[in-house]
């Protein structure tokens, strides 16, 4: 972020602060600002975390933080952002738009495991909201737009034929892309299957436990 008229110089021509530690003071942008924030959000909560609690885990005075935001809730609604904007986006790929329903229903298998194995502590925030606050009811509110979304494409595939009946279409939505969710409880990148790899046993899963095809 460049400085404004009249602000305080760069911070390469100023004394940098130094912790108690003796360890210099890490430079922050947004993006490093929001991830410590998801951090601390996901493990004491949001109505747990004070911005006392950001300004100890970050380095940055209280000042500094509210330099890159305007309150708290503000930076809650950043990092949900972070998971949101892209699974909102997939229901506008080609993929997830066009062909069979099946076909549909496995893209957005693959584009979702991919987005949470990428985006892991920022879709862990987002499955943990209570709709406590206006950005967290928001962010439920985005969350049950996705699922309808869903459940249409599963609803099209029982009807095409691709799909057995299940107990009804947002359930069997809600069982499929729940199986995707839990991924944040073990998966750690790098290690064990690939994304690729995850959401291909994914649906295999799904195909074998719901596919309306005879073997």
């Amino acid at each position: 972020m460049a400085d404004s008229p009249g602000s305080a110089p760069a911070p390469s021509s100023r004394r940098r602060r130094v912790l108690p530690s003796g360890h210099p003071r890490p430079r922050y942008d947004l993006e490093r600002l929001l991830a410590v924030a998801v951090e601390v959000f996901s493990e004491r909560g949001y109505d747990g975390t004070s911005v006392e609690h950001l300004s100890t885990a970050s380095g940055l005075s209280k000042s500094s933080i509210y330099h890159h935001i305007d309150s708290k809730e503000d930076l809650l609604r950043l990092a949900l952002e972070q998971a949101i904007n892209p699974l909102r986006a997939t229901r506008n790929e080609r993929g997830a738009q066009e062909g069979r329903a099946i076909d549909r229903l496995c893209y957005l298998i693959h584009r979702n495991v991919e987005i949470l194995c990428e985006r892991v502590p920022y879709v862990t925030l987002l499955l943990r909201v209570h709709g406590n606050t206006e950005t967290e009811r928001w962010a439920l509110q985005e969350r049950r737009a996705f699922d309808a979304f869903v459940a249409e494409i599963v609803q099209s595939a029982v009807d095409e034929g691709d799909l057995r009946p299940g107990p009804d279409a947002l359930t069997t939505a809600r069982l499929i892309f729940g199986m995707i969710n839990s991924l944040i409880e073990w998966y750690k990148p790098g290690r064990g299957p690939s994304p690729a790899e995850l959401a291909d046993a994914i649906e295999n899963m799904v195909m074998d436990g719901h596919s309306a095809q005879e073997s």
